[in-house]
């Protein structure tokens, strides 16, 4: 029932109350706008993770995305490469829970685009993996698949885990001959975990970007700590006792030693 045209007043000032409307709902339309387009600016790997399709990329697989115009051995890498670092992961926890996107990048443009670096690849929390084209190996797509899992299992407790712990990890589960010797040798250290190793990730990258055995010396602690602590049920554990509100320094203080 409209009572309005009974009522020339009220007539006037629901006018009044629907222009303004009008103009709240105009500016609403216009902050909304204004904030995605500053997180697409000023955060592209979120937006690119979110939507791969707005900058471009293709499905190849199930939760796969590449740049277009791949030749057939171009897909073929990148399809070995995810299901080679996939299975690394799997093969450390016994299975998975995460279940990130990919996006694969075979050209530094492209990569640029999605808002990657000099980095070869890069986790975005438990959601995605970008792999630059320095990345589309089993070693870089299992480190950073890493990340991912090790956080999806942690939940909010992941932000308790120090950086060192986390790049150390992940060298281990991605087996990388880099900073870790082969599995036949008595320790797999290529150096010691001498010196405070980098806990937020603004020491990681500051550290690691003077001088990039941070990640021989992260690993060698994990390595350490998993061999003194049954191995990878250690990091099982590790993640229950975090889930129950224990501190990780107590949990691994063997590593710390």
């Amino acid at each position: 029932m409209n009572l309005l045209p009974r009522w020339p007043g009220l007539r006037a000032a629901g006018g009044v109350v629907r222009r303004r409307w009008r103009w709240l709902l105009a500016g609403s339309g216009v902050l909304l706008t204004a904030v995605v387009a500053g997180v697409v600016l000023a955060f592209p790997s979120v937006a690119a993770t979110a939507c791969p399709g707005c900058y471009g990329l293709e499905g190849l697989g199930p939760g796969v995305y590449v740049e277009p115009g791949l030749s057939a051995d171009q897909r073929r890498r990148v399809t070995e490469a995810v299901a080679a670092g996939e299975r690394r992961v799997r093969d450390f926890y016994g299975g998975r829970t995460s279940s990130p996107r990919v996006l694969v990048c075979v050209t530094e443009r492209c990569y640029r685009r999605i808002g990657g670096g000099r980095e070869r690849g890069v986790a975005i929390l438990n959601r995605a993996v970008m792999l630059s084209p320095r990345g589309i190996d089993p070693v870089i797509v299992s480190h950073e698949l890493s990340h991912v899992e090790l956080r999806e299992r942690l939940g909010s407790a992941g932000d308790r885990v120090p950086q060192w712990f986390n790049e150390g990890l992940a060298v281990v589960v991605s087996d990388d001959p880099r900073y870790l010797l082969p599995r036949t040798a008595p320790d797999r250290c290529r150096v010691g975990p001498e010196g405070t190793p980098p806990s937020t990730s603004a020491e990681w990258l500051r550290t690691a970007g003077a001088d990039e055995q941070v990640y021989a010396r992260s690993a060698c602690r994990v390595h350490r700590w998993l061999a003194a602590n049954g191995g990878r049920a250690a990091v099982t554990d590790l993640v229950e006792r975090m889930a129950a509100g224990e501190r990780f320094a107590l949990i691994v203080k063997e590593a710390a030693e």
